[in-house]
């Protein structure tokens, strides 16, 4: 854009020639003599050419910032768009591309997954679930186990069975059967050591599981909801699902990378009655648990899409067809694996008639204000690069004229000279 001295349509102030001098309005001044000639006409006639030129280079420079500062607006416009279409398509579909007519009757629900707990028999999930089956409700109520919240694999749903998949393969085996607990004190019920450090087979999930005949095997994973780092940024503006209001991937030309469906941590559906007030401090589970499994992982359409998206990956990323990117530079190859253990299906149904109606009404007319502002932004770009052609066509004029003035000035000076040093 054009600011004086420091942008690259400006002129560089350059020292004037030994017969100009200048002047604090930035105009150079050739000194010249009245001879009785007309000389002092001729430099008067240059000044105000000098003064024209500049002019318009100011004019044409002036254009090219109101070009610039358009383009720019336009963009963060469209990069609005982009973000508005994203947050409605995740709002209302847990995963933006779903093939027509799919046949969800496979879809797990919550009681199957329980019972694919079940299957784990000496694990802490297992021996959880076996007591929640026997006792419900009351489970609550002991001392043990008042604290936990659930199982991981029991806390989210999804709609999207390829998406359930991805997710527990990604989590592992592990994750999926952690137990999840408010505080530390929670955390400490479930295992009891006796004065020499060893675990108290008596006491804690260990009792429990000997109690009915399910000996905890091995280690187990517990996470603690207070000593997460809780996501700190805003929330998607009336999502019922309180859902993170997460900075979209950006190409170096400010779009969206091609198939990019949004994030892992929002295409997981949370209970209402989780999505607020779980921890001491007030939060839920999307931006304590959730977060802290997924963070920004970034889900595509396809592996093709996910590679090629590569500088925009910071947090992992998982795409529809398999491909999983666990961290920066460290790629999942190789057959998928089917964990056993998945997220349920969510028991909110897809189709929500006036207000999913509604949001593909608003998708389309978004991506309409998208592409006519596209357009515009086409031909602002258009605009700028007449004016900065315009620009330079000027400049060259200027400063052809800046050295034929400089050389008439040097030029009557040496007459100037010779005139005074030939005898009358």
């Amino acid at each position: 854009m054009f600011q004086p001295n420091n942008q690259p349509y400006a002129l560089a102030t350059q020292p004037p020639p030994a017969s100009v001098q200048g002047n604090p309005n930035g105009m150079d001044i050739v000194v010249v003599k009245d001879d009785g000639n007309g000389s002092f006409s001729h430099a008067e006639s240059i000044i105000q050419y000098s003064k024209k030129l500049q002019d318009d280079l100011h004019i044409i420079g002036m254009k090219i910032k109101q070009h610039e500062d358009s383009i720019k607006f336009l963009k963060s416009q469209k990069s609005k768009f982009d973000d508005s279409i994203l947050d409605l398509q995740g709002k209302y579909h847990s995963s933006a591309t779903k093939i027509e007519n799919e046949d969800h009757s496979h879809l797990q629900n919550e009681e199957e997954i329980c019972g694919q707990i079940l299957q784990h028999e000496r694990s802490a999930a297992g021996i959880l679930c076996l007591l929640k089956a026997r006792h419900g409700t009351q489970v609550s109520n002991l001392t043990m186990t008042k604290d936990v919240v659930g199982i991981v694999a029991t806390l989210g749903k999804v709609d999207d069975d390829n998406l359930s998949r991805l997710f527990s393969e990604y989590l592992g085996m592990e994750t999926m059967l952690a137990i999840v607990c408010k505080t530390t004190e929670g955390v400490k019920a479930l295992e009891v050591y006796n004065n020499e450090g060893c675990i108290d087979k008596n006491s804690g999930l260990h009792g429990l599981g000997a109690s009915i005949g399910r000996a905890l095997e091995g280690r187990f994973v517990v996470i603690c909801l207070e000593n997460l780092r809780p996501y700190a940024g805003e929330f998607i503006l009336d999502d019922p699902q309180r859902r993170l209001d997460l900075l979209k991937p950006r190409l170096p030309n400010g779009e969206c990378p091609p198939g990019f469906l949004g994030f892992a941590v929002n295409m997981i559906n949370v209970d209402t009655t989780n999505l607020y007030y779980i921890t001491a401090s007030g939060h839920g589970l999307r931006e304590t648990l959730f977060y802290s499994l997924f963070s920004r992982l970034q889900v595509y359409k396809t592996r093709v899409d996910m590679l090629n998206a590569l500088p925009c990956i910071s947090d992992g990323a998982l795409s529809l067809d398999g491909g999983i990117i666990k961290a920066t530079g460290v790629f999942s190859l190789g057959n998928r694996q089917d964990v056993n253990v998945r997220f349920p299906k969510s028991s909110v149904a897809l189709s929500l008639p006036d207000s999913y109606l509604g949001a593909e009404r608003q998708i389309k007319e978004l991506k309409w204000q998208k592409e006519k502002m596209a357009e515009d932004i086409k031909r602002e770009q258009t605009l700028l690069d007449n004016s900065k052609l315009k620009f330079d066509r000027k400049k060259q004029e200027f400063l052809k004229f800046l050295a034929e003035s400089s050389s008439y000035a040097s030029q009557h000076q040496i007459n100037s000279t010779q005139s005074r040093m030939t005898p009358r």
